[in-house]
């Protein structure tokens, strides 16, 4: 079966994408540390990221940096935290996020409950900034 992630992807269940390629996705993800909480998803169903093939990762990495300097503009945030944990999904993923302490790099605190409502205006904000690079 397929991860939630591919689902996403796929289109077979909704998400808020803000990238899109022929290799990675990146979209909303619905527990944010910050608004505008960001994961970048090799298209390739791939569990670790150390098993992503080198080229794969670089443009893994390529988009999670463009991103970052999306998030950073659209938020004025001082930093944009990444991580990559891979925990939650057997799907490599990078979190990319807006930072203003140590703190909002703690999942911990992620947020379950944001409405609907913010995560379209977030996703609004970060294809602007996109769209002005």
């Amino acid at each position: 079966m397929a991860t939630i992630f591919t689902q996403i992807i796929n289109g077979d269940i909704p998400g808020r994408m803000v990238w899109t390629d022929d290799r990675v996705a990146a979209f909303l993800t619905i527990a944010p540390l910050t608004a505008g909480h960001t994961l970048v998803v090799p298209r390739d169903e791939i569990d670790d990221w150390t098993q992503l093939p080198p080229d794969l990762l670089t443009h893994v990495m390529t988009v999670s940096h463009r991103i970052g300097a999306a998030l950073k503009k659209a938020y004025e945030s001082p930093r944009v935290g990444l991580v990559i944990a891979g925990f939650e999904v057997p799907h490599a993923h990078v979190h990319v996020f807006p930072a203003w302490e140590m703190a909002d790099f703690d999942f911990a605190r992620v947020d379950p409950d944001v409405p609907p409502a913010r995560l379209d205006d977030d996703q609004k904000r970060i294809l602007a900034a996109l769209e002005e690079e």
